[in-house]
């Protein structure tokens, strides 16, 4: 078997291909990392807003019930019965 040396620029450009290769995976875990982040930050936005909505039905129910139907005016703070 043969052994040939390798020139010094063919060893740098070697290096700086593995060593680019080496940066892209890290980049690709932070990245991945942040992703996970991301999606558990997404759900649990979804159940505060399911919250929400639950809190805005039994309020809705609540008013409906000691008002009967109609609409509410903020601003003014009265209801006005349809």
């Amino acid at each position: 078997m043969e052994t040939k040396v390798l020139t010094q620029e063919e060893v740098t450009n070697l290096k700086s291909v593995k060593e680019r290769r080496i940066q892209l995976i890290e980049n690709f875990g932070i990245l991945e990392l942040r992703i996970q982040e991301f999606l558990l930050q997404k759900e649990l936005l979804k159940e505060e807003l399911k919250k929400l909505q639950q809190e805005e039905i039994k309020l809705g129910n609540e008013l409906q019930q000691k008002y009967g139907d109609g609409s509410i005016d903020l601003e003014k703070g009265e209801f006005i019965s349809s």
